[in-house]
């Protein structure tokens, strides 16, 4: 075996050996122009799923209006590679009142899109992200008897 330079795990040498590459250790890759040196654990990692900018646009127009009557205070956004999930709280310190996901294994089934109340309760469900917030949205209405 060759000497490694500092920072190398001998993937190359591995691979072309006939071995799998461990990815066990991270890896250090040098990028060019004025990009920091960065860690990859496993660059064939699947990527993780988001919102794009007409979703988070339809969502904080409508956390936006609930910031606005006082009911919502603050959001986390969490992406991982099974879903996207936008939490709306009441208070920081609290549990989410409602968690919006984006599920793209659902998306010819039941929809990619569901909003969540606090208790597990799935209280809307769909294809299309401006239906489903909408539950979020309706207004109280007065009945006169």
């Amino acid at each position: 075996m060759k000497d490694h330079e500092p920072g190398d795990t001998g993937c190359r040498e591995q691979e072309s050996a006939g071995q799998a590459a461990d990815f066990s250790r991270p890896r250090l890759v040098k990028t060019s122009g004025f990009e920091p040196t960065r860690v990859v654990q496993n660059p064939q990692q699947a990527s993780v799923v988001s919102f794009d900018r007409h979703e988070l646009r339809t969502i904080l127009n409508v956390y936006g209006r609930k910031v606005a009557a006082g009911e919502w205070r603050d959001y986390a956004i969490d992406f991982t590679p099974a879903k996207a999930v936008f939490s709306v709280f009441r208070r920081t310190s609290e549990i989410p009142l409602f968690c919006i996901e984006k599920d793209p294994k659902l998306a010819r089934k039941q929809g990619a899109y569901c909003v969540i109340a606090s208790g597990g309760l799935i209280l809307k469900r769909g294809h299309e992200l401006a239906r489903v917030v909408e539950v979020l949205d309706r207004k109280v209405k007065l009945v006169v008897v």
